[in-house]
C-alpha cells in the first residue's frame, strides 16, 4: 500500500519518522514524503489511500508559518469522509487545537507536554489494533490531550508522573478511518518493537487491511 507521509516541522524533524517507519523492514507499506508543506495539494494527497499525518502547524523545520487554512481542513475531511485513511502520529496533534475541522476529524487535539519523563505506553489487552504489542516505558514528551469524540474507541494510554491520558484511539468519518497515536518524540519510541507494532497495525487499519 502507498502512502503520504506528511512531516517535519520546527520541533520535530523529518529524520525520526523517517527512521522510524523505515525500521518497519518490509514491502507492505511504500512511503512517499512531503516535508515543506508548501508541496501539498488536495489533489496529490487523493492518490493516496492513506495518509500519515506527523507535523504540526508548521511550513517545515525551517519556516514556521501556519500551513493549514479552511481549504486544506478541508481537504482533509472530504480525503477521509471519501474512503480514505488518516493516520496522526505525536506532532500531527500539535497546533491545530484552533482548527475546528481538522479537531474534529482527529476526534481531539494536544493541549500541552511537560519536560520529558519517562512514560508508560500501554496497550489495551485484547483489542485489534494492539495485538501484538506489550506495555513499555521510554523517555518522551508525554502529550496531554483533549479528547473530544466521546464516541471514540481508545485502545492506548500513556503515564507518567503527570498522569494518564488517552495515547491511542480510532474513529470514523463519513466512510473512512482515522486512528491517532500520541507517543513518538524520539526516535527510541519509534524503533521499540512494541511500537513499531502499533504503527504497523495502524497503518493496516486506516488502510483497510485489517
Amino acid at each position: 500500500m502507498r502512502a503520504l507521509v506528511i512531516c517535519d516541522d520546527y520541533w520535530h524533524h523529518a529524520d525520526v519518522p523517517r527512521e522510524g517507519l523505515g525500521a518497519l523492514g518490509d514491502a507492505e507499506f511504500q512511503f512517499d514524503w512531503i516535508e515543506d508543506a508548501k508541496e501539498w495539494s488536495a489533489e496529490r494527497m487523493a492518490q493516496y489511500p492513506l495518509v500519515v499525518l506527523i507535523k504540526s502547524n508548521n511550513v517545515s523545520s525551517t519556516d514556521r508559518e501556519p500551513w493549514v487554512d479552511d481549504a486544506v481542513e478541508q481537504a482533509f475531511r472530504d480525503y477521509v469522509r471519501g474512503g480514505k485513511g488518516l493516520l496522526v502520529v505525536h506532532s500531527g496533534t500539535a497546533g491545530y487545537r484552533d482548527k475546528p475541522v481538522l479537531r474534529a476529524l482527529m476526534g481531539g487535539a494536544f493541549l500541552r507536554h511537560p519536560p520529558q519523563v519517562p512514560v508508560t505506553v500501554a496497550p489495551k489487552d485484547g483489542h485489534p489494533l494492539a495485538e501484538g504489542s506489550e506495555p513499555f516505558t521510554v523517555q518522551d514528551e508525554h502529550y496531554l490531550m483533549a479528547l473530544d469524540d466521546a464516541a471514540a474507541d481508545v485502545y492506548l494510554t500513556t503515564t507518567s508522573e503527570h498522569g494518564t491520558e488517552p495515547g491511542g484511539w480510532t474513529r470514523t468519518e463519513g466512510d473512512g478511518r482515522v486512528c491517532v497515536l500520541t507517543p513518538g518524540h524520539n526516535v527510541e519510541v519509534w524503533l521499540h518493537p512494541s511500537f513499531q507494532t502499533l504503527l504497523r497495525n495502524a497503518l493496516r487499519w486506516c488502510g483497510g487491511t485489517a
